[in-house]
């Protein structure tokens, strides 16, 4: 699969637009939804929608091109970023510049905002039990590519 960099950065664009008011959402959980956005989406159309890389790191999931696209982001301007205090930790927060205007088609909004509603009141700790629970996450080795196959092991309850 070759990763397709702007459905990704309006993926980006589209998440961080919708959890704005949300003081707890950081890159831990910006990369969790990510990952089920797409791993949802492998389950329903049999391809992911960013044909992103996932990896199993100790703190959970590693977008193979996070990094990438939003320093990419960044260095347009497009977004900026801020270590922010939270509770006793210190999360890495990301706040557009810009106004959204990513197109989506109907389907891929109806998965996106899915995932959204039901991952954003989460918090990194929350998020961490929950992915350590999903199958694709669980079946890999630490360091390997999350293999999005494994999404017809997932028990009925994770989606």
């Amino acid at each position: 699969m070759n990763f397709d960099k702007e459905t990704y950065t309006k993926l980006i664009i589209y998440i961080l637009s919708k959890c704005y008011n949300k003081p707890h959402i950081g890159k831990t959980m910006l990369c969790s939804i990510l990952y089920f956005i797409d791993f949802n989406y492998y389950e329903i159309y049999g391809t992911l929608l960013t044909k992103e890389t996932y990896i199993k790191s100790k703190k959970g999931i590693k977008p193979k091109h996070f990094i990438e696209v939003t320093q990419d982001l960044i260095d347009k301007n497009k977004l900026f970023l801020r270590k922010e205090p939270y509770y006793n930790r210190t999360i890495h927060r990301y706040y557009l510049t810009i106004i959204p205007q990513a197109k989506f088609s109907e389907k891929e909004l109806e998965i996106i905002n899915l995932n959204i509603n039901k991952l954003i009141n989460h918090n990194a700790s929350s998020i961490a039990k929950y992915i350590r629970n999903d199958a694709p996450f669980s079946i890999a080795d630490l360091g390997e590519n999350i293999d999005c196959k494994h999404v017809f092991s997932r028990k009925k309850n994770i989606k």
